[in-house]
């Protein structure tokens, strides 16, 4: 089986540092280069923002290259940039003939880039291939959501399956790790909550119709499901915690919901992907779970479950909590699996 080699866009920040834990001993996958702004020409150790665990050392002594298609050798690349960062530099890396695979806003809403939660939506990956054609590209530019999104499109999917689903009513109650490094000024979040973060509810509301939609005839067919959102930025470290409620087409109880969440499993999960998870949703059933600090790695990968509980069911209406990890499935590791799935359709090249 082919090694692929893969470069990190923006490797310095805190996302970048789960990428390098997460492919650093990867079966398929090979780190080749790490690339930054402000640190380039210095080693990665000594450019490394937060409070990482040492990397590797084959990767700490690697020098931080610019971001500069040029100057990269891979057979592909991660994307890990700010958004304005990455709307300028990911289109010139696909050009260059890079498969670009990013968790970065800039591309997510294209009418011909793929918007991909593996679970749900693998078949939007086609879109590529008209996306290369449209553009002239080489190389290609795929997508995953943003991190408040994947933990409420993954437990909305069986249900959609089966219950069909008309509406959703979420609060959340993010991390502070989903603003970055340094991230929200401690005298603003401790012993607080911040009742808005700046255009996140647009993000997910428009973004969760994308992935439940369906790919047909080269276009994007939205989902009609409505999704209001408020969220909120609350202290802890990591985890995103969401408060969901929703309408179904047919009526359902407790028991019937909380098997469909988790039987679920797809095709990741179907392939046996190093980063899939064997269930991509663990549900609970204590009464007080799932809780941040406990249940934020959940996964037979750490981090990449979805932790689902408190199911409350009326009929057409369904409660619960759902809880992901923003940095591992709300970023890197939910791109490492979509270029795992895209490997598999042959999108990487031999």
């Amino acid at each position: 089986m082919k090694t692929y080699s893969v470069a990190i866009l923006g490797a310095t920040g805190m996302v970048g540092q789960h990428y390098i834990k997460m492919l650093y001993r990867h079966p398929w996958f090979r780190i080749a280069a790490l690339t930054g702004k402000e640190s380039v020409g210095r080693k990665y150790v000594e450019a490394v923002r937060g409070e990482a665990p040492e990397p590797p050392k084959e990767i700490a002594e690697m020098e931080v290259l610019p971001t500069d298609p040029k100057k990269v050798d891979a057979d592909f690349v991660f994307s890990c940039l700010p958004t304005e960062a990455a709307r300028e530099a990911e289109p010139k890396f696909a050009e260059a003939g890079f498969p670009v695979f990013s968790d970065a806003a800039a591309y997510r809403m294209e009418g011909d880039v793929p918007l991909i939660v593996p679970e749900i939506n693998p078949e939007h990956l086609n879109m590529v291939h008209i996306q290369r054609k449209k553009r002239g590209w080489e190389g290609y530019i795929v997508t995953t959501p943003n991190c408040t999104t994947v933990g409420l499109v993954l437990p909305l999917q069986p249900l959609k399956q089966s219950l069909g689903v008309k509406k959703v009513i979420v609060t959340t109650m993010q991390a502070v790790s989903g603003a970055g490094y340094p991230g929200v000024a401690s005298l603003s979040i401790l012993g607080n909550v911040i009742p808005y973060i700046s255009g996140e509810e647009r993000k997910v509301e428009t973004e969760a119709a994308k992935i439940l939609g369906r790919y047909g005839d080269g276009r994007f067919i939205y989902d009609s499901v409505e999704v209001y959102a408020t969220c909120t930025r609350v202290p802890t470290l990591d985890g995103h915690m969401e408060s969901i409620y929703l309408e179904t087409e047919k009526p359902a109880d407790e028991e019937t919901v909380a098997e469909l969440l988790a039987e679920y499993v797809s095709l990741p999960q179907e392939l046996n992907l190093p980063t899939a998870p064997a269930r991509p949703i663990v549900v609970r059933r204590e009464p007080d779970r799932p809780q941040t600090r406990i249940d934020v790695d959940a996964g037979t990968v750490p981090g990449m479950s979805v932790s689902v509980g408190r199911i409350r069911v009326n009929g057409e209406k369904v409660r619960f909590i759902s809880l992901s990890h923003n940095l591992i499935r709300g970023a890197a590791g939910g791109t490492i699996l979509t270029a795992e799935v895209a490997r598999h359709m042959g999108l990487l090249g031999e």
